[in-house]
């Protein structure tokens, strides 16, 4: 790719790399509150302009920056991909995919006509079984074409040899967000259940069931949905990497769990030849084994048609489709109305074709002078990271000098991969059903994942998000940070912004990602993404001590009447979002530190940066899914990564004039210090 420009020194201002105009704010005024006071409700100062201008509206549980701009690359991707639905293209090309797959989510008339029929080969597979001995073979079969069992199964990176891939055993079976919805006895959770209940005894109705019999699977399936719950690791004890991590000989998961035919269930996904493997969740499969010995046959096979009737419920009829939205949609989350269908279209042909739709979308969107910039200010972050690492006492020379390893090892991807998916072997059939197509579909994905991956090594390059996602991530195995192009983008990246604007906002999403590599997690993984301890025994007792209080801080939030936060859940977001404002803050200060920005609007450039940061999470939020996101989310409500983050952040009582006497303010000595 040419490159338009090249900033030769890392500490240099971002603005020297940039255009006439990038000296201006990109701070909308009109998105802040300042009847609020900055000291008492940050969030509310900072964004309640822009909360106020952009109501929920019904289709939304929560609508924030991130869901305008990615409702931004939507229209985008809608262009793209009406223009291949709308010519003809030869079959087999990725033109054809593209425009036919989303045809045929569009065609409700077609589906509606056509029921339940799709679904019933499989439906009367499972009726026939005759014996126990036949479910998990079956299982296979369905889970090849995307419909899920009693537990998952998949390929992925060994934790303690970074570069090989494994087979890991995984809990599942739910249709219940977490394990916790299956045994909290609070009203609403009571509540929740109870219309969960209602939503399977519908769907097996809408699917030709008389009401008795609908109930009596219903009641099959909330047995066994709670008992492999009841085994199952929360969502906190799943952070920690070793409690998912029990290698094993593959005879030795064959003594273990004799109740499971494994060779049967292997040689039907297509893997053979297995020597060793992770039984990452063993107490949740050795209950599915014994489910599987000690309950009737006509219960496990109403479950396995609910699983097939849950997996499809997007693919049929208008009806199956509202019902499931009337529950996952309306009662977890708050949403009053569905998403248009060209909306639910559009995310289906994305998130099945994506790297063709990515390869349209950054040729026609991303320029190559984006790309040159953000590699810019990667490398300031980094340097500012580097700075950050030396200036903590209470951390010795010797992880300190691991650290720096760590730090200056990082494979930085930026905008979109060097090589696109192939998507040639895949078949998109238009005189099919749409639910057939999504099982050719499931079972292209899965043999695509074994020939990847299956005996070969981990396949560094690979990229865990399409291009046009508007999102970013750290993977701890690969010791990787990725921006794709879709969050470059205002409010989180301008090119004719100032640094105070970009550091506050791509520049703390940068640090973020990076901290992850240092967060309670990712401290364990060392620069070759090896689950390995390079910390002195004292200095991780000491991050731990430290990162406590952050937990407390956390817990003790209210977040609905009688619903605190969850501390230890968001423990490694919250340690990335402070990291990634600390490390940003230094680094804009190195790139402004020979030309400092001006006061702009009546604000310094150290306060355009925070409300910056603080723009990026404005955003509202239904009180049904403030519940489901803080009993399931890692990361902290937006409102709380705000108002919970800077108070934490010695500059921004500077920044702002925030005193003891203002509600926000936390006492210097109570404050995280980390990074």
């Amino acid at each position: 790719m040419k490159k338009l420009f090249i900033c030769t020194a890392i500490a240099m201002s971002l603005a020297a790399c940039s255009t006439k105009n990038a000296m201006e704010s990109k701070i909308d005024l009109a998105n802040l509150d300042t009847t609020h006071h900055p000291g008492t409700d940050f969030f509310e100062y900072a964004t309640g302009g822009w909360r106020k201008a952009n109501p929920l509206t019904d289709e939304y549980a929560r609508y924030g920056q991130f869901d305008a701009l990615r409702e931004k690359n939507r229209e985008q991707l809608k262009e793209l991909v009406l223009a291949q639905a709308a010519q003809k293209n030869e079959f087999g090309s990725n033109g054809q995919k593209v425009g036919d797959l989303y045809n045929l989510v569009m065609d409700s008339t077609r589906r509606n006509s056509e029921g339940t029929a799709p679904i019933k080969p499989l439906m009367d597979k499972i009726a026939a079984v005759t014996s126990k001995s036949e479910i998990i073979p079956l299982m296979a079969k369905m889970y090849r074409a995307g419909i899920g069992g009693f537990f998952g199964t998949g390929i992925g990176t060994d934790i303690m040899n970074s570069n090989a891939n494994q087979l890991g055993i995984y809990q599942g079976g739910l249709s219940l967000p977490e394990k916790e919805y299956y045994s909290d006895n609070d009203e609403i959770t009571l509540n929740i259940r109870e219309k969960f209940s209602q939503y399977v005894i519908n769907m097996f109705k809408l699917h030709g069931f008389s009401a008795a019999e609908a109930e009596a699977k219903m009641k099959a399936i909330m047995a066994i949905e709670t008992r492999i719950a009841a085994k199952h690791l929360s969502r906190v004890e799943r952070r920690n990497p070793m409690n998912s991590y029990h290698k094993m000989s593959y005879s030795a998961l064959k003594e273990q769990i004799p109740g499971i035919d494994w060779d049967a269930y292997y040689t039907i996904l297509g893997i053979n030849g297995i020597e060793e493997l992770n039984l990452a969740h063993p107490e949740a499969i050795k209950e599915v084994a014994a489910i599987i010995s000690d309950t009737p046959l006509t219960d496990l096979t109403a479950y396995m048609q609910w699983r097939v009737i849950r997996s499809t419920s997007n693919e049929l009829t208008d009806a199956i489709e509202q019902e499931t939205f009337s529950f996952y949609g309306t009662v977890l989350s708050g949403k009053k109305v569905q998403q248009p269908r060209w909306k639910r279209a559009l995310d289906q042909v994305n998130g099945s074709l994506g790297d063709v739709i990515g390869e349209l979308y950054v040729a026609k969107h991303f320029p190559p002078a984006a790309k040159e910039r953000m590699t810019q200010l990667v490398k300031n972050l980094q340097v500012a990271l580097g700075e950050r690492i030396d200036a903590q006492e209470w951390m010795s020379a010797e992880t300190k000098k691991a650290a720096h390893e760590k730090l200056n090892t990082f494979t930085v991807k930026i905008g979109y991969p060097d090589k696109w998916d192939d998507y040639s072997a895949l078949t998109i059939d238009p005189s099919l059903s749409y639910a057939e197509n999504c099982r050719n579909m499931s079972e292209f994905d899965w043999k695509k994942h074994v020939d990847e991956k299956w005996g070969k090594p981990v396949d560094r390059s690979e990229w865990h998000m399409t291009p046009q996602t508007v999102n970013a991530y750290y993977n701890p195995t690969t010791n990787e940070i990725c921006f794709p192009a879709g969050i470059l983008q205002y409010p989180f990246f301008d090119m004719d912004a100032d640094d105070a604007f970009n550091y506050g906002a791509i520049g703390v999403v940068i640090g973020h990602e990076m901290t992850h590599g240092f967060d309670d997690q990712g401290r364990q993984f060392d620069k070759d993404g090896n689950f390995a301890n390079w910390w002195t025994e004292e200095d991780a007792k000491k991050f731990n001590e430290r990162t406590q209080v952050i937990v407390d801080f956390f817990n003790k939030i209210e977040v609905l009447p009688g619903l605190n936060a969850n501390g230890k859940l968001t423990l490694g977001e919250n340690i990335a979002d402070h990291g990634g404002l600390m490390i940003s803050m230094q680094a804009f200060r190195n790139a402004t530190k020979e030309n400092p920005l001006p006061v702009i609007d009546g604000f310094t450039p150290e306060q355009r940066f925070y409300l910056s940061y603080s723009n990026v999470w404005a955003g509202n939020v239904r009180d049904e899914e403030i519940r489901n996101l803080t009993k399931s989310d890692v990361h902290s409500l937006s409102r709380w990564r705000v108002n919970g983050t800077l108070p934490h952040i010695d500059d921004w009582y500077k920044a702002f004039g925030i005193t003891e006497k203002d509600p926000m303010f936390v006492p210097a000595g109570e404050r995280l210090k980390i990074w």
